[in-house]
C-alpha cells in the first residue's frame, strides 16, 4: 500500500471512481456519489458477497426492506432512546467533535464506551482543548436521522439507522414464506443513515452508506455449528479481549487453536473466517486483517460477545465489519412492544422457542469498497502509471475494445457487439495505444482487446492482461471463449 487516504480520494474523484457529493455547491461532510466506475464496482461487490452469502446457500435468504418504516420499531429495539454517541463543543459553539476520537487523537488508546462523566476528567486532567478553545460539558448525540411521514407536521419518522431491525420485524412473515428451518439466516443490502458528528477518512465513516448484513437465527440450545469444518484449518490474526488487557499483541492461531482454548466459540469462529476468507478469494493480502474482540465496557447493550475484522488502513487498524451475539434481545423486544408472536414451535421438544442471533455479521460496504482500493492500487513504476489490481469479479470493466486506428472502427465495433452480451466491455478509439492502455490499467480492466490491420486478414485479435502486460494473439472466433476461462 503506497497510498493515504487523502490521496485515495483525489485519485478516485480524477478516475471517476467516488467523487464528494454536491461539490458544485460546496460539497456535504459525510455524503460520496459513485460514478461510473465505482457504481460498476460497488454493483459487483454486491453481486460477489450476495451469491456467497444467499444464492450459494440453502440457509439464507435475502429481503430488501423500506429505508422509513414504523417509527415504533426504532422505540422498541432502543433506538429512540440510546443510539447515540458522545459530543465535544467547543464554548464558543463553532466547533463539534465526537469525544472518543478526539481523546483517541490527543492521547492514544481506544476510548470506546466512555462515558461522559470519564470524558470530562480526561479533559481536565489533560487540558484538552480545540484549536485553543475550551469545551463545554460532554453531552450525548442521538444520531438519528428524523423526517416527517405525510403532510400532518409532528408525524416524526426515521431513516434507518441499520439494516438489521427490518428482519427482525419481518422475520416471521420470512420464515413461513421461505420455509425455512433452524438454524437460518436472512440477508439485507441497502442504505443506512447515521448523523455522525465528525464524518472522517473519505468513505470510512460517512453519513449515508450501505451495509451487506446477516442476522442467522439458532434454536437457543444449539451450540454446535454444523459447517465448522470447512474453517477449521483457517488461519487468523487474533486480539482477544484479555490480549488487550494484558496488552499483549494479535497472535495468529488456527480455528482448531481458537476453539481449543475456548477463545471463540463455533459459531463466531465461522463466521470470523468465513468473511475473511470472502475478501482473500476477491485477491486481499491475509496479512492486513485481524479479528479483534470488544472489552466488556465497548459491548452494545444487546451484545453479549462482539468480534470485529479489522483491516490494516493508512490510518491503522480499523473496525471493517462487527460479528456480534444478539441472543434473543430483538425478537423479544418486537414481541414485547408488538404484542406479535414471533416465536418459532420445535418440533424435537414440542414447544415455542424465541431464536437467538449467535452472530450478526455486518460490513460496512462503502469500507469493503475502500479494502478493495486499498488493496488494488498499485503505482507502477516500470509502466509510468497506476494499476489497480481489482480481482476480475470486481473490476468496474471486464474487457476494453481498442482498434490501433479509428480506420478500423468498424470492424473494432462487430468484435464489441458481440462481446458486450457476454461481458461488460468498453469501446475507446482515442489516443496512442499505449495511453488507452495506462487508462483502463488506472480503472482496473483485467483484458484489452487490440485490433490492428492484420486482423483482417488473419481474423485474430492481440489480447494485454493487465496483470502481467503479455500480449497474446487469439483466433476471433476463440475470443468469447477464451476471455471466459480467463475470467
Amino acid at each position: 500500500m503506497t497510498i493515504n487516504v487523502e490521496e485515495m480520494a483525489v485519485f478516485c474523484k480524477r478516475k471517476g471512481i467516488i467523487y464528494p457529493s454536491s461539490e458544485i455547491y460546496g460539497g456535504l461532510s459525510g455524503f460520496f456519489d459513485y460514478g461510473p466506475y465505482g457504481s460498476e464496482i460497488k454493483r459487483n461487490v454486491v453481486n460477489a458477497w450476495w451469491k456467497e452469502w444467499v444464492r450459494s446457500r440453502e440457509d439464507i435468504v435475502g429481503i430488501d426492506g423500506s429505508i422509513i418504516a414504523n417509527p415504533k420499531i426504532w422505540k422498541a429495539s432502543g433506538h429512540v432512546d440510546g443510539f447515540s454517541d458522545l459530543i465535544l463543543e467547543t464554548e464558543d459553539g463553532k466547533e463539534q467533535i465526537r469525544a472518543d476520537h478526539f481523546l483517541e487523537e490527543q492521547l492514544g488508546g481506544n476510548f470506546d464506551g466512555v462515558t461522559s462523566d470519564e470524558v470530562n476528567k480526561l479533559l481536565k486532567k489533560h487540558n484538552l482543548t480545540l484549536k485553543g478553545k475550551k469545551f463545554k460539558e460532554c453531552v450525548s448525540f442521538n444520531m438519528m436521522f428524523t423526517t416527517n411521514i405525510g403532510p400532518k407536521q409532528g408525524n416524526i419518522g426515521y431513516l434507518r439507522p441499520e439494516t438489521a431491525q427490518i428482519i427482525f420485524a419481518d422475520f416471521k412473515l420470512i420464515q413461513e414464506n421461505a420455509r425455512l428451518k433452524l438454524p437460518f439466516g436472512i440477508a439485507q443490502v441497502g442504505k443506512a443513515f447515521r448523523n455522525e458528528i465528525s464524518p472522517r477518512n473519505f468513505i470510512f465513516r460517512s453519513r449515508e452508506f450501505e451495509q451487506l448484513e446477516i442476522e442467522y437465527f439458532i434454536h437457543p440450545k444449539q451450540t454446535k455449528c454444523p459447517y465448522i469444518d470447512e474453517v477449521k484449518d483457517f488461519s487468523m490474526s487474533v486480539l482477544s479481549a484479555e490480549m488487550q488487557e494484558k496488552g499483549e499483541k494479535a497472535v495468529s492461531m488456527s480455528v482448531k487453536e481458537l476453539l481449543k482454548k475456548k477463545i471463540l466459540q463455533e459459531w463466531h469462529a465461522y463466521f470470523l473466517a468465513k468473511n475473511i476468507k470472502w475478501f482473500l478469494k476477491l485477491g486481499c493480502n491475509p496479512k492486513n486483517f485481524r479479528i479483534r474482540q470488544h472489552l466488556k465496557d465497548e459491548l452494545a447493550h444487546y451484545s453479549s460477545d462482539c468480534w470485529d475484522i479489522e483491516y490494516k488502513f493508512p490510518f491503522g487498524f480499523k473496525e471493517l465489519q462487527g460479528v456480534a451475539d444478539r441472543s434473543d434481545y430483538d425478537l423479544s423486544k418486537h414481541i414485547k412492544h408488538s404484542g406479535k408472536d414471533l416465536s418459532l414451535f420445535d418440533e424435537e421438544t414440542k414447544s415455542k422457542v424465541v431464536p437467538h442471533v449467535v452472530a450478526e455479521p455486518s460490513l460496512g460496504l462503502d469500507r469493503a469498497i475502500l479494502v478493495f482500493l486499498f488493496e488494488a492500487y498499485n503505482d507502477d513504476k516500470k509502466r509510468g502509471n497506476i494499476v489497480l489490481n481489482l480481482h476480475p469479479k470486481i473490476a468496474p470493466l471486464q474487457v476494453a475494445i481498442l482498434p490501433l486506428v479509428k480506420k478500423l472502427d468498424d470492424e473494432s465495433r462487430k468484435i464489441f457487439e458481440d462481446l458486450k452480451e457476454d461481458f461488460n466491455c468498453f469501446f475507446d478509439n482515442g489516443g496512442s495505444i499505449g495511453r488507452r492502455y495506462a487508462r483502463m490499467d488506472e480503472i482496473g480492466t483485467p483484458f484489452c482487446v487490440t485490433i490492428d490491420f492484420e486482423s483482417l486478414e488473419d481474423k485474430a485479435v492481440t489480447v494485454r492482461d493487465r496483470e502481467t502486460t503479455k500480449q497474446e494473439r487469439i483466433k476471433i472466433s476463440e475470443l468469447k471463449t477464451y476471455l471466459r476461462n480467463k475470467l
